[in-house]
């Protein structure tokens, strides 16, 4: 048998947590080096207990900005954003999609907003354009509606370990990886988000706003609205029952019920029931003003 191959593990946020502490668990000699990412865009990255967990576990690590070169044969990514130097042949990227459909940016949360009936990880090899490299191993979940962010990536995290531990599993052995190309008839691509994303667009129907409030909030910042001119973030809300209106005002309250407002979307209605300012992050629930815009 081979003598293991060694590896840097390049991971962050939860799913990279997730993903390291398990490879610590099972196949900590195989990893020289941990990198961990950092972004303040989220809540809680996860940078902070993954460097614990390493420094708990006496396994090396460092911050991407400290991090200089290359010095293992493989390169493993683990919920990362950034281009890695390394020979495609041995970079292995995990994505959270059920490749060939979702290549590209926020696969997570793009599925979701879009409902897909289920959502999975693929672990594939590195290639000159993003996501197109051949297939190691996948792992689906099928997915229900509704679902937070939080909740999707909890199920994830199963996908993600199934995939782990195939691929780990044969580094360690010595055994090749080998990998499928994809058929890019079947390709599809997800597009980058950036702050001009998390703006709700009351014209879509209720159900699609209701996912995409679920999909963007923790460990995201919330979708962003303007309640009567307040910058706002909402936090949760529920389709309601449509009625007949003649009139129909997207964005316009219609109803309050015990405080919470009830908009009207292109099709449907949504109560929120969680909605916070966005400078001062005090709740602007129980609505002080029945004639409300959010726009």
């Amino acid at each position: 048998m081979n003598s293991p191959k060694k590896i840097t593990l390049f991971a962050m946020t939860e799913k990279g947590f997730a993903f390291t502490k398990n490879a610590i668990s099972k196949f900590g000699h195989l990893i020289t080096l941990v990198v961990i990412g950092q972004d303040e865009a989220i809540s809680n990255d996860f940078s902070a207990e993954i460097a614990e967990l390493c420094a708990a576990s006496g396994v090396a690590f460092t911050y991407r900005k400290h991090f200089s070169k290359m010095e293992t044969e493989y390169a493993i990514a683990v919920s990362w954003r950034w281009l890695i130097a390394h020979p495609a042949e041995k970079l292995i990227v995990f994505h959270d999609s059920v490749l060939p459909r979702y290549r590209g940016f926020a696969p997570l949360v793009n599925s979701l907003i879009n409902g897909e009936s289920e959502i999975g990880v693929t672990a594939l090899f590195g290639a000159s354009e993003y996501d197109r490299g051949a297939i190691i191993h996948q792992s689906a979940k099928p997915v229900s509606y509704p679902i937070t962010i939080a909740q999707a990536i909890t199920q994830i995290d199963q996908c993600y370990l199934e995939c782990a531990n195939a691929v780990l599993e044969k580094i360690a052995s010595g055994e090749p990886l080998i990998g499928q190309a994809q058929d890019d008839s079947k390709a599809t691509y997800s597009l980058w988000r950036d702050e001009d994303d998390y703006q709700i667009d009351w014209s879509l129907p209720a159900a699609v706003v209701r996912r995409t409030i679920d999909a963007l909030s923790a460990p995201y910042r919330g979708a962003y609205c303007r309640v009567n001119d307040v910058p706002a973030r909402i936090l949760g809300a529920v389709e309601v029952e449509d009625v007949n209106i003649e009139n129909r005002h997207i964005g316009k309250v219609i109803f309050v019920e015990a405080g919470q407002p009830v908009i009207v979307c292109g099709e449907g209605l949504i109560k929120i029931t969680a909605c916070i300012s966005e400078d001062s992050g005090e709740s602007l629930l129980p609505l002080k003003k029945f004639r409300s815009r959010f726009s």
